[in-house]
């Protein structure tokens, strides 16, 4: 374990004698997958990719999430990937729970340690090792880009965010913080990837309802979320995944804040079917 305080699964397989009754919860407008339901049992093997598996947090599935899909990624040392993608069209955002990776980039290699965060566009070459004799684990989430003509390409980025200064929500005194590795006016990106800090007691203080859907998963802190009509206690660990138009707000739970890696769509047209 590092000194950051990002949550990763632990694995393992519950004893015959654990209860079934659990908190995962799947419904029209919104999943959450909660930590314990990380286990070994519901990993994938990707191809490719040498002592690594992973857990699949998220995927396109018609009618309900579209946009992304979301892996949390165990890599044993010596492990990792000289192809990791096979998609082109396959945009890229990497970010370091723990241990640490050398992520090559276009010939050049990046060392990225806990809180380190990697943005790939989409035809980008790379490549990931784990880096020394730790096991890595990592959020590696995948969106199909979808290009404007005449705005270009956005460019690779490579961040930690012990190094981004967060961003003061209005009106909230910097008890609700966004960490945002991408400037929130480069339309060239179709997608964004932040840290949300909500100090004990701050609220996301209305119920948003917009056409971004979500990928959420909380790196620390505990949280009652209100998704569609029902109010969901999260924790560390825990997922949370939200259809378009999905009715949501927070209460940050404490004695600690309550922080998570949030994904969402932007700055492009509803698609016409």
């Amino acid at each position: 374990m590092t000194d950051h305080p990002y949550h990763f699964p632990e694995g393992g397989v519950p004893p015959q004698s654990q209860l079934l009754t659990g908190r995962a919860i799947f419904t029209d407008a919104y999943a959450v997958i909660p930590g314990e339901c990380l286990r070994d049992i519901v990993t994938s093997q990707l191809p490719f990719w040498q002592n690594a598996r992973f857990w699949v947090l998220a995927r396109p599935l018609t009618g309900f999430a579209e946009t992304f899909s979301q892996c949390l990624a165990e890599v044993q040392p010596g492990g990792g990937s000289a192809q990791p993608e096979q998609d082109p069209r396959a945009e890229a955002v990497i970010f370091v729970l723990d241990g640490a990776v050398d992520l090559r980039v276009e010939g050049e290699v990046h060392h990225l340690t806990a809180g380190g965060f990697a943005f790939l566009p989409a035809g980008t070459p790379w490549d990931i090792w784990t880096s020394g004799d730790s096991t890595a684990r990592f959020h590696w989430i995948r969106k199909a880009y979808v290009p404007v003509e005449g705005l270009g390409t956005p460019d690779v980025i490579i961040a930690n965010e012990a190094e981004v200064d967060p961003y003061e929500m209005p009106g909230s005194d910097g008890r609700w913080m966004t960490t945002r590795f991408v400037g929130h006016d480069d339309l060239r990106h179709d997608m964004h990837v932040t840290i949300v800090t909500l100090q004990p007691g701050a609220v996301i203080p209305f119920l948003e309802t917009h056409v971004m859907e979500h990928g959420l998963y909380v790196l620390e802190g505990k949280g009652v979320y209100r998704l569609n009509n029902d109010w969901v206690e999260v924790g560390p660990g825990d997922f949370m995944w939200l259809r378009a138009f999905c009715p949501q707000a927070c209460y940050a739970g404490g004695p600690g804040p309550f922080r998570y890696l949030l994904y969402k769509d932007v700055n492009r047209h509803p698609a016409l079917w």
